[in-house]
């Protein structure tokens, strides 16, 4: 009796964790150097053109971790695009959680969810959501 009432008292506590951050938890963390750099190397010569809601989901796409609210998609070496999360994403940055993402088309769309699961226990994390790519492309 006592441990099925603390497997369900561990159980709530995994659950409210996974969706009660305050505000100073939910802010993004700072995007940190090594981070920085990835972002200036991928970025470096390239210009920005008009956000898109949706791009290809294909095995090419790879997806860069700058911060807790920052994804790179580097679709090749040509185009990367840059994919401001809706809200924060806690913990994203971390990159031992695995990045998991549900989408409800062939592509990738504003507004897909993103869930952190945790790789050891498999406990899972935040939920996400996609916002808009904007595709940047070396200059002509």
């Amino acid at each position: 009796m006592l441990r099925t009432h603390l497997i369900s008292v561990l159980s709530a506590s995994v659950l409210l964790a996974g969706c009660n951050y305050s505000d100073a938890e939910s802010a993004p963390a700072p995007i940190r150097d090594k981070e920085a750099k990835v972002l200036e190397k991928e970025l470096k010569g390239k210009v920005a053109g008009e956000p898109r809601s949706c791009i290809s989901n294909t095995r090419n796409v790879n997806a860069i971790r700058i911060s807790d609210d920052t994804l790179l998609y580097r679709e090749s070496g040509r185009t990367v695009y840059v994919n401001k999360l809706r809200s924060s994403c806690p913990g994203l940055t971390r990159g031992d959680d695995i990045m998991v993402v549900e989408t409800y088309s062939g592509q990738l769309c504003s507004g897909d969810l993103i869930r952190l699961v945790d790789r050891t226990s498999g406990i899972p994390g935040p939920v996400c959501s996609l916002g808009d790519f904007t595709p940047y492309k070396k200059a002509k």
